[in-house]
Order: structure tokens, then sequence, then C-alpha cells
């Protein structure tokens, strides 16, 4: 095969050439335009021409450089925008590690739906302090300083150190009551003065009580009440409003009871129980085989209560309610141990991730 006929027949081959990767773009060079290239190797024959050879051979050796220089050129091009375009396609939001995603806390969740339910009926937040006195916790609840009923809640008191100048009957609040009286003391020269029509306030917040910590039991843990008064409010409204939030919480075919109960700062007092959501009423191991659970205590807010707020008892009426939001939480998603609720485990926090 004469010079000729190879340059052409290069020529061909150089301009046929096809890559699909960044990789096979250098094979190509190499075996094209390196050193020791076919390309750079009919130079080195060529430089052996005479000079008469070199004149009839040395346009078309250069259109032989210049074409495989253009055409390495243009594969490159090619390569690169073919893998530009494919990193388009994907997600250009995502990080270069994972990120896990924040969990909500199920306590917090349970709160914000309480909150939301009642606020659609007018209810609005009330906040107070969680180290309180005697006073805002016992004395205008109707628990006399002698009254057995406080035997019912085992207090943390806050001891006073000597020579401190402060109220020896300091606590940690045993229930959030202790914002509802805060309330009304707040607004009874409102509700004299026709300022303000009525009080309707929830509150929520983290209790206290000198308990054994258990599956069962805490020596914290966090409450949800409510409170309303107005004029001639009734215990028909207490119940109706009761029966709203179960049907809200826990969905319309849900059935409410009320049975007798005992609280010093309401009568009549009730405990309220749900039809058990889990097996529809019919019995089972969650609901003790009765059909039913109990959520929550309630009852119209006693006289006393009132007087002892500065509200009159005899113009003005209302109801009072409390929850526990863990036991709403266990309700809602069958958590059987409240120690979980407190340990930060993110086994078990994780669960809530797409909540």
């Amino acid at each position: 095969m004469s010079l000729q006929e190879r340059i052409e027949e290069l020529q061909t081959r150089v301009q046929q050439m096809q890559a699909s990767s960044a990789e096979e773009v250098e094979a190509l060079r190499i075996k094209y335009l390196s050193k020791k290239g076919e390309v750079s190797g009919l130079f080195d024959e060529f430089r052996a021409l005479s000079k008469e050879q070199k004149a009839q051979f040395g346009q078309a050796m250069n259109r032989l450089r210049q074409t495989a220089e253009e055409r390495m050129a243009q594969l490159r091009q090619t390569v690169e925008q073919t893998v530009a375009k494919a990193e388009v396609r994907e997600d250009l939001t995502r990080t270069p590690d994972p990120i896990a995603l924040g969990t909500r806390h199920p306590l917090s969740l349970v709160r914000e739906q309480i909150i939301d339910i009642f606020s659609r009926i007018g209810f609005t937040v009330a906040d107070g302090p969680e180290i309180e006195d005697d006073r805002h916790v016992f004395g205008l609840l109707n628990f006399a300083p002698e009254h057995p009923a406080r035997d019912m809640q085992d207090t943390f008191f806050v001891e006073k150190e000597e020579g401190e100048q402060r109220p020896t009957d300091v606590l940690l609040r045993t229930h959030t009551s202790s914002v509802q009286t805060r309330v009304m003391l707040e607004a009874a020269e409102w509700l004299r003065n026709g300022q303000q029509d009525s009080i309707r306030v929830l509150c929520p917040g983290r209790v206290y009580r000198n308990e054994a910590i258990s599956a069962r039991a805490h020596c914290f843990f966090h409450q949800v009440e409510g409170l309303y008064i107005a004029r001639k409010v009734s215990y028909a409204d207490l119940r109706q409003t009761l029966l709203y939030f179960a049907k809200e919480m826990f969905g319309d075919k849900t059935q409410i009871r009320l049975r007798p109960s005992y609280f010093p700062f309401t009568e009549p007092s009730a405990e309220m129980d749900i039809s058990c959501h889990i097996c529809g009423g019919k019995g089972c191991g969650f609901c003790k085989q009765t059909g039913w659970v109990e959520i929550l205590g309630c009852g119209m807010v006693d006289p006393n209560v009132l007087e002892a707020c500065g509200i009159d008892s005899k113009e003005f009426s209302g109801y009072a309610f409390g929850l526990g939001i863990e036991r709403i939480t266990n309700l809602k998603y069958r958590v059987k141990d409240l120690r979980l609720f407190s340990e930060n485990d993110i086994r078990f926090l994780n669960q809530f991730v797409s909540c």
C-alpha cells in the first residue's frame, strides 16, 4: 500500500471515530495522536522522504493531523455534554450526604391537635408558672388546709433556705388548674364591669406529682384543662363540648358516657369515658372487655371557687374539664409505657417522623 493510500485510509478511519465516554476518547487519542500513535508514526516515515516527496505528501499529512485533532475535540465535547445532561436529570436539591429528617414528639403532636380542636369553638390558650404557691394550686380551688382531698395529689414542695425571704408554701403545680385561678382572678373585675361577658380558656402544661416512676405513672406529665364561664352555662353545654371533642379526636362513631365522681373544685363532678375505638365498644384487652375507656374528669365549677376568685356565682356559672396528654397519646398511638415519652430513645421517636 502506497503512502498516499495509507494517508487516505487513515483519514477515513479518523473521520469515523466514535466514543461514548471520556475513557474511550483518551484511548483513541493514544491510538492515533500519541508519540507512538498511528498518525505520529506516519509522520516519522514522512520525515525520511526526499524533498520532492515531502512537497507531494506534505499537505495531505497536515490535513490528516488536523482532521484527527478536530475529530478528537468533537468527541470530547460530545461526551462532556452527554454527561452534563445526565447530571441535570438528577435532583439538584439533594445534598451530597443523606440528612435524616427531624421528628416531632408524640406528646407535642397530640397537644397541638387538642388545642386545634378546642380553638375551633372559641377556646384560647392561657399559660402560667410551673412553680406556684398553695393559694393558686389549692386554696382558691376549694381545698381547705385540713381537707382530705389534698391527699389525692402527692405534692413536691420547694424547701425554703434558712434566712431566705420568700413564702413557705411554694410548690410544683400538681395540675394546670392553677392557671385557671389566675385567669379568673384577672377577669373577675372585667366580668363585673361588663367589659367581658365570658371566660373560655384552655390551659396546657406540665405538672408534677410525687409518684413512683413506672410504665403507668411518672413524677411529671402533661395536662390540658379547659374552663368556660358565662351566664346560664349548663351541664348540657359541658356534655356537648366533650362529645364534640371526642368525635373530633377519635372519630365520628365515638360515644361518651359521664360517671359521677368527686373533685373539690367542681360540683357536680364526673369522669368521662369514650367507647373503645380499638374494638368499637365490643370489648377487648385494651378496654378490659368493658367497651369503654376513661379519658378525663370534668364538672360544673363549684360556686365556692367562683366566689373565691371574685366572680358572682349567682350571676355566672361555668364548667371545667381536665385530661392527660399522655393518656390521649396512649389511646391514639397505643404506647404502653409512659417512660418512653421522656427517655428520648431515638428508636421510639423515629416512628413519628412522618406525622
